[in-house]
């Protein structure tokens, strides 16, 4: 079962990315992968390619994630949050918890709410 791998998108605090890594879960923000200012759909292309699941604060990547499913496209899963409605740390653990429950496998196509 391959772990799971966590993008962060350019909304999302970078601290998140990096206390990921520190708990030994293979976190990329968009800050460090230069994808700042990238499409939506660029971020998911990229994301396919690296095989790893969007977390993210905006309402467009689930919009795009429902309508790749619907013309038959995959993608590698988007975790959702609203913004500030969890503390850094609390996105933290329950990030770290996805990542050690939920293979890659499991979150194709997939979308997860914290």
């Amino acid at each position: 079962m391959a772990r799971l791998k966590i993008y962060t998108d350019e909304n999302v605090d970078v601290r998140i990315a990096e206390g990921l890594k520190r708990r030994r879960i293979k976190a990329f923000s968009a800050h460090e992968k230069d994808m700042i200012g990238a499409s939506d759909i660029e971020h998911f292309k990229y994301t396919s390619k690296i095989k790893a699941v969007i977390f993210t604060h905006d309402h467009h990547f689930l919009e795009i994630a429902k309508k790749l499913e619907r013309v038959g496209k995959n993608h590698c899963g988007v975790i959702f949050v609203e913004m500030n409605k969890l503390s850094v740390g609390e996105c933290i653990r329950r990030l770290a918890l996805y990542a050690e429950i939920l293979s890659s496998e499991e979150m194709k196509n997939r979308i997860e709410f914290l």
